[in-house]
């Protein structure tokens, strides 16, 4: 027992050390960290954290735990959400307030034990786009990620009973990308990447849910975009519903995430290389962040 107690106590000063932050901050930057644990407080490696600011919906850092659970990113000042999620565990999220020239405090995150949230009742959903994000994060070519939104879509959700044979319709206007660099932007409108003149949309329908257990689950689909259509499989949260809004509406929500590779859209990364063009790589990982609506238990009208 006292051999088991003083490896606790050794594990969690570990924990505690590798989670403070000993380098010098960039100035005006402040810093989070913090060490996850499992359900018998054991350190989590490979848990995925995701802080996004809550003024601009834009997530600022995003990564895995090391094999010691624990995980640090240096963030400007301000209010961000931050989400935490690992297989089979309940999902974690929280608002963290950063204040510059600070070192963060570490805190201990502990994950419970996944349950199968109450599915939302059958019938049609429709998404809030107030209260959604569309986002996608594209390495550019040789330097740093180039994060981006949608600013413009539709989405429904029709649950059946058999939540297998739910279907998810979104629609996408692929004009109002937007990275945040208006020249940037206007590029990737253009027939080099988007070509949203020809191509004005981005249609994705689903085919089934594949349950994985707790609040996860595989939404297989279809997404079309610059006139190409693939199958794709987005790693899908389900984080519940509840009463809430204005009209204090029913409202469902699920986090969804999926990598696509460009040339499988005949943006052909390799050929503007060679023309000198080296804005985004190979893939780029899309999140779709949703709150939807219950609206009525018929089906509801699909995207235009």
């Amino acid at each position: 027992m006292a051999f088991g107690l003083l490896r606790r106590r050794r594990l969690k000063q570990g924990a505690a050390g590798a989670a403070g932050l000993t380098l010098p901050l960039p100035p005006g930057a402040g810093a989070f960290g913090c060490t996850v644990l499992d359900p018998v407080d054991q350190p989590l490696g490979g848990a995925e954290v995701t802080i996004t600011a809550l003024t601009t919906h834009q997530v600022t850092a995003r990564g895995t735990t090391d094999p010691y659970g624990t995980f640090v990113a240096v963030l400007p000042p301000g209010r961000y959400s931050m989400l935490t999620v690992a297989e089979g565990l309940e999902p974690h999220r929280e608002t963290l307030d950063i204040v510059g020239d600070s070192s963060p405090t570490p805190q201990y995150i502990r994950l419970q034990p996944a349950r199968q949230l109450p599915l939302p009742p059958a019938g049609g959903w429709l998404f809030d786009p107030p209260h959604t994000a569309i986002r996608f994060i594209a390495k550019h070519v040789g330097m740093a990620h180039v994060h981006g939104r949608f600013e413009r879509f539709d989405g429904s959700i029709q649950i059946t009973p058999d939540m297998t044979g739910s279907r998810v319709q979104v629609r996408i206007d692929a004009s109002s990308i937007n990275t945040g660099n208006t020249t940037r932007d206007n590029h990737l409108r253009s027939a080099d990447f988007l070509d949203v003149e020809r191509y004005p949309y981005i249609d994705f329908a689903s085919t089934r849910f594949v349950y994985r257990g707790g609040s996860k689950w595989n939404l297989l689909g279809t997404l079309s975009m610059h006139g190409v259509s693939r199958s794709v499989s987005l790693d899908t949260t389900y984080l519940g519903t509840v009463n809430g809004g204005y009209g204090e509406e029913l409202r469902c929500a699920a986090l969804a995430t999926t990598e696509l590779h460009r040339e499988d859209y005949t943006l052909n990364w390799r050929s503007m290389l060679a023309r000198g063009i080296a804005v985004v790589g190979p893939t780029v990982q899309l999140e779709l962040d949703v709150q939807a609506m219950y609206r009525t238990p018929d089906t509801p009208t699909p995207p235009e």
